[in-house]
């Protein structure tokens, strides 16, 4: 189905791409000042229907204004000269709530930015606000007890993904230009894929590190989240760089990835399965979308072909990667934010303290083999095409889809299956538009790149891209009658 009929009311300023916007801002031609107050319009006309950007901090925003860096626009390939960007709220920004959506945390008011966010505004990001998400970022529906739920804004009955729900949201209505988001099991990609945005999970260490207490941890990272592919690598190259902090951190590609993703691809060679080789239940109107959305591509110089490769264990594998995460970062919590546990969470953190060290190190071999089978199988194509979800946006206040395909779930984390992939074998991947269910709702196409291999999975998008040739500006939040 082709994009449904969308209305977009709000300041012109924010309709505009990210690149645009800092185009204008280098040329002295607007001022961050003016980009801050459209947002802070267009968040007034939206957030009483999507609830994304929860927490203000409009006189931080303006203070950091005045003191911008004064760097033209030629002194970071990531300089974004004023433009308006939200943040996870799971991430320090000194002197603002980073509740975590927990209760324990209302009033956790950090001294210190995290690394990243010291490089964000040395680049001149100017933040304005924290957006929603699950309670310790688990989940893939956006809901807390703290801020209540964020809703789709192409239905807003229907839930906007997670954990990164807030930031996909936010883009979608114009609230910011960019947004930052965090992947564990798909946290980047799957609101982007339910909200019609681009969610970026980078290789690990590309955007800094995990969290502070598990730094050396390679499968949460931070990522850009932006409306289209070009605004996608502006902002990667914002958050790149090597920060002692964060001790995975690399430094900055020699070549920017603005300037790699407008390079000509060349052939480019895509494998696709809609399924994983039956991975997981995919719904048929999805593999409809990502069908049609594999045809229109394979023009011109781009070879799709059906294809995936071998992953034994990779189900196994991933759970015990994901229980130790949580045995290291949720069980290890003060019992005064663990009595506030959902009980999705509480599970999850049971999981991780219950693994035995021989699960442990067998995780540890799975995911060296199972790098190996991506390394290799990627010698042969550019990227792996595969979905981000089996299942459109489920209704808001139902946590988990209870069946896909006929198939039932057996908890939060199954239906999350086509995110597992990535996330082991520590590979950079997207989640990109590609299409529209019979009712309406944004379908996001998955593309898995090669080992650091951020720049030519960035040249591979753009090309579907410019092929499927979506519309991608911002929209007014669809309420139903």
């Amino acid at each position: 189905m082709s994009r449904p009929e969308t209305r977009y009311t709000g300041p012109e300023f924010c309709a505009m791409p990210a690149r645009e916007a800092v185009r204008l801002l280098v040329r002295g031609e607007i001022s961050p000042d003016e980009l801050l107050d459209a947002s802070v319009e267009r968040r007034s006309q939206t957030d009483g229907h999507i609830n994304a950007s929860v927490i203000q901090c409009e006189k931080r925003a303006r203070d950091s204004i005045r003191s911008l860096p004064n760097r033209g626009g030629k002194a970071s390939p990531g300089w974004l000269g004023g433009v308006t960007v939200g943040i996870k709220d799971l991430i320090d920004v000194n002197g603002v709530p980073n509740t975590c959506g927990s209760p324990a945390l209302v009033d956790n008011i950090p001294d210190e930015n995290d690394a990243l966010i010291d490089r964000l505004e040395d680049r001149g990001a100017v933040i304005a606000g924290k957006t929603n998400t699950p309670e310790f970022g688990a989940g893939a529906n956006t809901f807390n007890a703290v801020f209540g739920a964020t809703r789709n804004p192409w239905n807003t009955s229907s839930n906007a993904g997670g954990s990164s729900g807030g930031s996909a949201a936010a883009l979608a209505t114009g609230q910011y230009w960019l947004c930052h988001g965090s992947d564990l099991a798909g946290s980047l990609r799957t609101p982007a894929s339910f909200c019609g945005v681009v969610g970026f999970r980078p290789t690990p260490g590309r955007c800094g590190g995990g969290p502070s207490d598990t730094a050396f941890s390679c499968e949460a990272v931070d990522g850009p989240m932006a409306r289209d592919i070009l605004d996608a690598a502006l902002f990667l190259d914002s958050m790149c760089g090597f920060d002692s902090r964060h001790p995975i951190s690399i430094e900055e590609p020699r070549i920017p990835f603005q300037e790699s993703v407008g390079q000509s691809p060349g052939n480019i060679r895509i494998a696709f399965s809609e399924d994983l080789g039956g991975f997981a239940p995919v719904e048929k109107e999805i593999r409809q979308t990502l069908r049609h959305a594999a045809e229109t591509v394979a023009v011109d110089g781009v070879e799709v072909a059906e294809d995936c490769p071998e992953l034994q264990d990779l189900n196994r594998i991933y759970l015990a990667l994901r229980g130790i995460h949580y045995g290291a970062v949720a069980d290890r919590l003060p019992d005064s934010a663990r009595k506030h546990f959902k009980r999705t969470l509480r599970e999850n953190a049971k999981f991780g303290r219950a693994l035995t060290s021989a699960e442990i190190y067998d995780a540890m071999r799975g995911k060296t083999r199972i790098y190996h089978a991506m390394r290799t199988f990627l010698e042969d194509y550019d990227v792996l095409a595969i979905p981000v979800t089996g299942i459109a946006p489920g209704p808001v206040e139902v946590e988990y889809p209870p069946i896909i395909d006929g198939v039932p779930m057996r908890d939060y984390v199954e239906w999350l299956r086509f995110s597992f992939l990535a996330t082991t074998a520590a590979l950079p991947a997207l989640s990109m538009p590609c299409g529209f269910t019979p009712k309406g709702m944004p379908v996001g196409i998955q593309l898995i790149g090669p080992p650091r291999g951020e720049a030519r999975l960035l040249q591979v998008a753009y090309a579907i891209e410019q092929r499927l040739n979506l519309p991608l500006g911002p929209i007014d939040p669809i309420v139903p009658d």
